[in-house]
């Protein structure tokens, strides 16, 4: 489908939605398409991305457990 034709599309289904809130946020985006664009990563503080980081580090380096091995490990605590 061309550019075109896909921005019809668009067009036919706003012309549809009964949905205020919708509408609303339709024409924020289009009227400042940088604003959809905020990083939830410069929303957090530096220890949760340390946190993170860490976290990636271990998962690269294989310092992992599976759900499974997680779950015999504490088995004795998880019962009812």
């Amino acid at each position: 489908m061309n550019i075109s034709a896909e921005k019809l599309e668009i067009i036919q289904k706003i012309i549809d939605i009964q949905d205020n809130d919708l509408l609303s946020l339709i024409k924020r985006i289009i009227s400042s398409p940088d604003a959809t664009k905020d990083d939830w990563w410069d929303k957090i503080s530096q220890s949760e991305r340390d946190s993170i980081n860490r976290g990636l580090e271990d998962l690269n380096k294989g310092n992992v457990y599976s759900h499974d091995q997680i779950k015999n490990k504490y088995a004795k605590w998880l019962k009812d």
